[in-house]
C-alpha cells in the first residue's frame, strides 16, 4: 500500500473505531514491522509468556514491540484488581531488564474499564489500536498479531510470521496451534478434555472446508495475524466479551488473500478458566465439572447438507432454486427471506464470478455456525465426537485406522490441516 494511502486509511480508522487516544510515550523504533498484542486479566503466568517471546529468532532487519494490555472491568474485585497491580509490575520489570535494540516488551494499564464492554475483545481492541497508532508514527504498514497471556510458541513464532506477510497481498493469516496433550504440568481429566475439544475444533473447520466454501480457517485469538491497513479498513477489533477472535477474522477474510501459517507454532493453555462465557477455558471447565466421557459435535449430516447448498450457487444465479434445496436448508431460512437475499445479491453484480463472490459474503461463516446451531437444536442433536469425525475424515479419502481413539485422530487432523 502507498504511504499516503496508509496514513489517510489510519486516520479515517482512528476517526471512526478508536477506543482511546494513544496511550504508550515510548517512541516506536524505525525498524518496527511486527507488534505482538497480549490480553491479559487476572493471570498468573504471563511471564512466562513473555518469555517465550523473548526466546524467539528476530530476523536481523527489523525490530518487535510486545505490547501487553492489564485489563480489569470498574466492578472487578478487590482480589483481581490487586493481582492485576501485581501484574502490570512485573511485566514492567520484565520489559526493562529483557527489551533490546530488536524486541522490545511494553506494558498497558487499562483498569476500570467500563462493565458493559470490560472483556477480552475491548482488551484486545486497546492493544491493537496501540499498535496502529505505532505504525502510524512509522507511515509502515506492518502486522498485528494476536497473543494469549497463557500461551507458549517455537522460537521461529517471530521469524515465521514476519517471512510470511513479506507477501504483501496477504491481509491475514491464522498460525498453526497445538495444544498440550500430555505431560505432568496438567491432571490427566484436562489433557483428555482439550483432546476432545481440539479435535472438535479440527473437526469444525474441515468439515466446513468440506463443503467447499472459501472461508474455512481457524479462527483462534491467541493464534491469528493481520496487515495493519487490513485491521484498520474492516474497522478494528470488536469489543466482544468472547468470540471476538471469529466474528474479527470473519471480516478480515472477506477481503481476500487470507493466509495459513504452518511453519511455526501457538502452544495455547488447556486450562479451565471462567474469563470469558464459551471458548477453551469453559469448554474445559465444563467436560470436567459434568464428567464427559463421550463428546459430541454437530453431525456431518448438516455439512453434507450445506455442501449440496453451496453446490448449487450457479443455478441460483439463474433461477429461483429454492425448492431444490435440502428440507434442512428450507426449514432454516423461509422462500421470502432466500429469494429475497438472492435478488439482492443478483442486483449487486453483474457476473457469475462476482455473484459468487457476494453469495459467499451473504451465506458466510456466521450463517453457516447458525445453521448448525439450528440443525443441532431442531433436526439432529450432536453426535459422538469419534464417530463423526471418522466419518469426514472417510468423506476426504484420508488414510485411517478404523477404532482410533480421539488422540489417534486429532494428530490425524492436525496432520491434515498442515
Amino acid at each position: 500500500m502507498e504511504n499516503s494511502a496508509f496514513i489517510s486509511l489510519t486516520q479515517k480508522y482512528f476517526s471512526r473505531f478508536s477506543y482511546q487516544d494513544q496511550q504508550l510515550s515510548t517512541p516506536v523504533r524505525a525498524t518496527t514491522k511486527l507488534i505482538v498484542v497480549i490480553p491479559c486479566y487476572n493471570e498468573t503466568k504471563l511471564i512466562r509468556s513473555l518469555a517465550s517471546l523473548k526466546a524467539c529468532i528476530i530476523p536481523s532487519d527489523i525490530c518487535v514491540d510486545v505490547i501487553t494490555v492489564i485489563n480489569h472491568s470498574e466492578r472487578a474485585s478487590d482480589t483481581i484488581k490487586q493481582r492485576n497491580q501485581q501484574t502490570y509490575e512485573d511485566a514492567v520489570t520484565f520489559g526493562e531488564q529483557h527489551s533490546n535494540e530488536s524486541l522490545q516488551f511494553l506494558t498497558l494499564k487499562a483498569f476500570d474499564l467500563p462493565k458493559k464492554h470490560a472483556g477480552v475483545g475491548l482488551a484486545r481492541k486497546i492493544g491493537m489500536d496501540e499498535a496502529l497508532y505505532r505504525f502510524q508514527e512509522l507511515n509502515e504498514d506492518g502486522v498485528i498479531c494476536c497473543f494469549d497471556a497463557d500461551s507458549l510458541c517455537q522460537n521461529n513464532y517471530l521469524e515465521a510470521i514476519y517471512q510470511s506477510f513479506q507477501d504483501n497481498t496477504i491481509n491475514g493469516a491464522s498460525i498453526h496451534f497445538e495444544h498440550p496433550i500430555e505431560g505432568d504440568e496438567y491432571a490427566s481429566n484436562i489433557y483428555k478434555g482439550i483432546i476432545d475439544y481440539e479435535l472438535h475444533l479440527r473437526y469444525y473447520k474441515n468439515a466446513i472446508k468440506y463443503t467447499g466454501v472459501p472461508y474455512a480457517y481457524h479462527t483462534i485469538g491467541s493464534s491469528m495475524a493481520v496487515r495493519a491497513s487490513a485491521y484498520a479498513k474492516q474497522g478494528g477489533m470488536n469489543k466482544r466479551k468472547a468470540g471476538e477472535d471469529f466474528y474479527f477474522l470473519s471480516k478480515i477474510i472477506q477481503l481476500g488473500n487470507f493466509g495459513e501459517i504452518y511453519s511455526t507454532k501457538v502452544i495455547p493453555s488447556p486450562r479451565v478458566s471462567d474469563r470469558v462465557p464459551f471458548g477453551t477455558g469453559k469448554a474445559i471447565g465444563d467436560i470436567i465439572e459434568q464428567q464427559i466421557e463421550d463428546y459430541t459435535t454437530y453431525s456431518f449430516d448438516a455439512f453434507i447438507d450445506l455442501k449440496l447448498f453451496f453446490t448449487q450457487i450457479e443455478t441460483s444465479y439463474h433461477k429461483n432454486n429454492y425448492e431444490q434445496l435440502p428440507a434442512s436448508i428450507q426449514k432454516f431460512i423461509s422462500y421470502s427471506e432466500y429469494t429475497n437475499k438472492i435478488e439482492e445479491i443478483q442486483k449487486n453484480t453483474k457476473t457469475l464470478k462476482s455473484y459468487t463472490q457476494r453469495f459467499y459474503f451473504v451465506f458466510d461463516a456466521f450463517w453457516i455456525l447458525k445453521f448448525v446451531h439450528f440443525y443441532r437444536d431442531t433436526i439432529q442433536e450432536n453426535q459422538l465426537l469419534n464417530h463423526e469425525a471418522f466419518r469426514l475424515i472417510e468423506a476426504f479419502e484420508i488414510p485411517f485406522q478404523k477404532g482410533a481413539n480421539n488422540k489417534e485422530l486429532l494428530s490425524i487432523y492436525r496432520a491434515f490441516d498442515c
